[in-house]
């Protein structure tokens, strides 16, 4: 299991300067987002409530999201051992409002999709919505399978027989840098960015 501090607004939204505490508060939490606002009060030598008061309203605000991943890759707990990921290009008049909405209310975004797709993005192609999702399983075939008789029976009931241009997928062998600041092969242990991990190679916008 993998904790992570993300430290970005949404797509499209606004993000304010970090103040000088709020980026050593942030770079902790990148850190370890398990610790505690006393622990890091202590680390950063900033006061406990204004360690507290900054943190909510970066949390209010958007700016600083949490995330757990968890091991399934050989390494991890062994339930995956291959992950492809697929660009899926759809036919011009379908927009990514459309697309969104369609998102929020496919019944499988909370089932089937949870378990298949490890991590997905809406895009742009040469003026086509594209949609690019990264699917795990334990090896090729049962990820093409999962993809052929899952996801795009979905999409093509949600948004039409043609609505699918162009597929492509590429199969990723391991991951080397994730938000910024994780590098699994390198800065970690334990779950955690390592303690003698230099404050210069955290980024903090």
């Amino acid at each position: 299991m993998v904790l992570e501090t993300r430290i970005r607004p949404v797509l499209g939204s606004y993000m304010r300067q970090l103040d000088d505490q709020e980026k050593l508060i942030a770079r902790e939490l990148i850190r370890d987002p398990r610790q505690s606002d006393n622990a890091i009060a202590e680390k950063t030598k900033i006061p406990g409530r204004t360690v507290s008061r900054k943190r909510q309203r970066m949390e209010q605000e958007n700016i600083l999201s949490y995330f757990t991943a968890l091991g399934v890759l050989p390494n991890g707990d062994g339930r995956s051992a291959t992950r492809h990921q697929y660009i899926i290009k759809f036919r011009l008049g379908i927009t990514a409002e459309r697309l969104v909405n369609e998102i929020k209310s496919e019944p499988n975004v909370k089932t089937i999709f949870t378990e298949l797709i490890y991590e997905s993005h809406i895009a742009e192609i040469d003026g086509h919505i594209s949609l690019v999702m990264v699917i795990e399983g334990k090896n090729d075939a049962e990820i093409v399978e999962s993809f052929q008789g899952k996801i795009i029976p979905s999409l093509l009931k949600n948004h039409g027989d043609n609505s699918i241009q162009e597929i492509s997928t590429i199969r990723l062998l391991a991951p080397i840098r994730i938000k910024h600041n994780y590098i699994p092969m390198v800065n970690m242990k334990d779950g955690v960015i390592k303690r003698d991990w230099p404050d210069d190679g955290i980024f903090v916008a």
